[in-house]
């Protein structure tokens, strides 16, 4: 049986973790505030930008021509695997590991090349039997996003599929933030840009048919607008994976911390049954001793 001093530096040990756990939980409540904000702000202008680029390109199909835009075969895929730079997040990296792991279950022997994003992908896949193109740590571990990261990554993607022409598609995986006790798992197409038909998000309906007047030629709105379109998708996936990992990270800290008050409960309860053991001794010990004298 443990001593009271074995007891009572457990039960500091646990204080002590309690305390940082709790701590853990409200630096991430500010980071996710700050985090969900941005993805809500977010959101409306990537969808958007999404819809109009889709309908743009359809009304276009035939008449132009962009390596952005162009399909290729369906025999190798680039993945940008968005993961988080730190743990003790619950099940976030584990979650967005193993949906990787499904997608590249699923096309055996497409994924030849990819590039992570966070270290927790990087350090998981660098085991594996995967190529990197490029990798980036350190970009989200303040649970800020910076702009010109994204710009960065989306550049290093256009500039690998442009030149390998071996490689046909290229696939974003993120964290979707839905709620702070829900997230989940995206794998989203990023290159080419679907020529998709696409719905408005106010209800209106954006088709090919939509008459558009070009200010500048095609090939020169194209040029600006469809690399823009990539930084701005890898900018919403940095955004909702940043979101969804301090939403993880406060949930699993919240449990953590009950979890101690808990422990803590139970091992007071032993000290205490612990030291009524001993006092109840000391009095046998003396009650026995005064009836042998």
């Amino acid at each position: 049986m443990a001593s009271l001093l074995d007891m009572r530096r457990r039960i500091k040990s646990v204080k002590n973790t309690q305390q940082i756990t709790k701590a853990m939980k409200m630096v991430a409540a500010a980071k996710l505030k700050r985090a969900q904000d941005r993805v809500t702000a977010s959101r409306p202008f990537a969808g958007k930008m999404s819809d109009v680029l889709g309908a743009l390109s359809a009304k276009v199909a035939g008449e132009f021509s962009h390596p952005l835009l162009d399909e290729r075969g369906d025999s190798k895929y680039l993945v940008v695997l968005i993961s988080a730079d730190k743990g003790l997040a619950g099940a976030f990296n584990a979650n967005v590991i193993k949906a990787t792991q499904a997608f590249l279950k699923e096309n055996e022997g497409k994924v030849e090349e990819m590039i992570p994003v966070g270290r927790k992908g990087r350090d998981f896949f660098k085991r594996r039997d995967v190529k990197f193109t490029d990798e980036y740590v350190g970009l989200t571990g303040s649970g800020q996003v910076v702009h010109a990261d994204a710009v960065a990554i989306a550049n290093k993607v256009i500039l690998t599929f442009t030149e390998d022409t071996s490689i046909d598609k290229v696939f974003v995986v993120f964290t979707e933030f839905k709620t702070v006790l829900s997230q989940k798992p995206v794998i989203q197409q990023l290159l080419p840009i679907p020529r998709a038909v696409a719905a408005a998000g106010d209800g209106e309906t954006v088709g090919a048919d939509a008459e558009y007047i070009y200010e500048q030629p095609a090939d020169e709105i194209f040029g600006r607008l469809l690399p823009k379109q990539v930084e701005i998708q890898i900018y919403k996936g940095m955004l909702e994976s940043v979101a969804s990992e301090q939403g993880s990270r406060m949930t699993a800290m919240d449990s953590a911390s009950k979890n101690a008050g808990e422990l803590i409960d139970n091992l007071t309860l032993n000290m205490n049954r612990i030291r009524q053991a001993a006092i109840t001794k000391e009095i046998i010990e003396v009650v026995s001793g005064a009836a042998a004298a």
